[in-house]
């Protein structure tokens, strides 16, 4: 949306179960948004760009409007549902018609209205006869005529654009977003475009708590219970000038432990945010740090090429004593070579120790990971580097390294011409890939170095007969 107008939300409610996230998933036209049969899958408020025809839009999926215990994880459900009502310009009341009227949309059908804010009632699954019966039920709940819709089948999307279109104001055309990590970005942009953040770990590690702190107020739903989030949750974020989008991530179990279709669904979600991401906090237990799960995550990031920031979280609950830090780091740089120099940071997402640390160094490693080195440099390195230590003969023969330029950055990447590229033991590479590491302060973030043979000017000439 342009920035001379504020985007129109429209908050998605209903009961559990009625396919509030297929709709979601159906106007933002991306499964975004984690779909099962079981109710109650979405927990915690989910944003996105929505699209029908020319209508574009902020649309919220909410969790389930349902009633549980004050202090319960239910009643935060609600709570965050709530808060979602109260920021948008709509509402999308959602029913599913194939069950017909229940208690509970009754009950919500009022607190719809209570909320003061334009209502279109969709009735959902309404294809077939038995959608047609519940859809004319829903006329006692008094929010107007209903809208029939088959969010799964993208059925009565055209009545749904007629009713919406009367509602919001005239669209404004919004430039696209720039997300192409070949794309050699200006340095000055690079300086002030929001930095797409993921943070994973293992469940229960602290991830929606410290993101709750930074927001200063509790958006993401926690839980001492492993597993609270179930989607990846997008936030928009500005510390100290800066901007964020920050993605709330489901806590990565190991495979044998992924047993259920959900959690399964989650695991998919993170992966995905892990890719869209720039920057990648990998946020650790202080009291069960880099175990194998730990570094497993960390290895999906470095393959992934995205930059990697290592959160050591609960550091309040440890004892203090001299030299803590360091050890970390020392340990962060044996378990992970690929990544040598890995920032870490110990924080505490509940009390905000650390998170000021924690924000410096998720900028320091996007500088890395966008950074490009003039070529004339390079080579100086790369010549030192093979005067030093010049690659072993193979087969009798000796390798012939020629030159090196950087083909990309996001991660920094080089190409390095040689006359035999299959040959090329990969301790060699690993040899250039942590000199380079140190002589251009590239700490932490993947390096990418392909070998590619220079064309044999010759190969062309056939071999006179004898």
């Amino acid at each position: 949306m342009s920035s001379l107008q504020a985007p129109f939300t429209i908050a998605i409610i209903g009961r559990p179960n009625v396919g509030k996230s297929t709709l979601f998933n159906r106007l933002v036209g991306q499964k975004l948004a984690l779909v099962d049969d079981t109710p109650g899958v979405t927990r915690d408020r989910r944003e996105g760009e929505g699209k029908l025809g020319d209508l574009e839009f902020t649309l919220v999926d909410t969790a389930g409007l349902d009633e549980g215990p004050k202090g319960s994880l239910t009643a935060r459900m609600q709570e965050q549902t709530e808060t979602a009502i109260a920021l948008a310009d709509a509402l999308f009341f959602v029913i599913d018609a194939r069950a017909g009227l229940t208690p509970n949309d009754r009950a919500f059908a009022d607190f719809a209205r209570r909320a003061n804010k334009p209502v279109l009632l969709l009735a959902n699954k309404s294809e077939g006869k038995h959608g047609e019966v519940g859809a004319m039920e829903s006329y006692a709940l008094g929010l107007g005529d209903p809208i029939q819709i088959s969010a799964e089948h993208g059925e009565g999307l055209g009545e749904l654009y007629d009713a919406l279109r009367v509602l919001m104001p005239e669209p404004v055309e919004e430039p696209e977003e720039f997300d192409d990590d070949d794309v050699i970005i200006p340095e000055e942009e690079i300086e002030t475009r929001p930095i797409r953040v993921a943070i994973v770990g293992r469940p229960n590690a602290g991830k929606s708590t410290t993101i709750n702190y930074l927001l200063g107020e509790e958006r993401l739903l926690t839980s001492p219970e492993a597993g609270t989030t179930r989607d990846s949750i997008s936030v928009e974020l500005n510390y100290k000038g800066r901007d964020f989008r920050i993605f709330d991530t489901a806590g990565l179990r190991r495979r044998s432990r992924i047993e259920e279709k959900l959690e399964k669904l989650s695991v998919a979600d993170t992966l995905r945010a892990v890719r869209f991401a720039e920057v990648v906090v990998l946020m650790m237990d202080s009291q069960n740090k880099f175990e194998e799960q730990d570094l497993r995550i960390a290895d999906l990031v470095e393959r992934e090429g995205r930059a990697l920031v290592l959160a050591v979280n609960k550091w309040d609950l440890v004892e203090k004593q001299g030299g803590q830090i360091g050890a970390l780091r020392t340990d962060a740089d044996h378990l992970l070579p690929q990544i040598r120099g890995v920032p870490v940071v110990a924080i505490s997402g509940l009390m905000g120790e650390g998170v000021e640390r924690l924000m410096k160094a998720i900028q320091d490693s996007y500088a890395v990971w966008n950074r490009r080195i003039p070529t004339a440099g390079l080579n100086r390195w790369f010549e030192d580097a093979i005067d030093k230590n010049p690659p072993p003969s193979v087969s009798g023969r000796r390798l012939k390294l020629n030159y090196v330029t950087q083909n990309k950055a996001r991660p920094p990447s080089f190409v390095v011409f040689c006359s035999r590229a299959d040959a090329v033991p990969t301790s060699y590479l690993r040899y250039l890939t942590n000199t380079l590491r140190e002589a251009f302060d590239l700490p932490g973030t993947p390096i990418r170095i392909t070998l590619r043979e220079k064309a044999n000017p010759f190969a062309h000439k056939r071999k006179r007969p004898n």
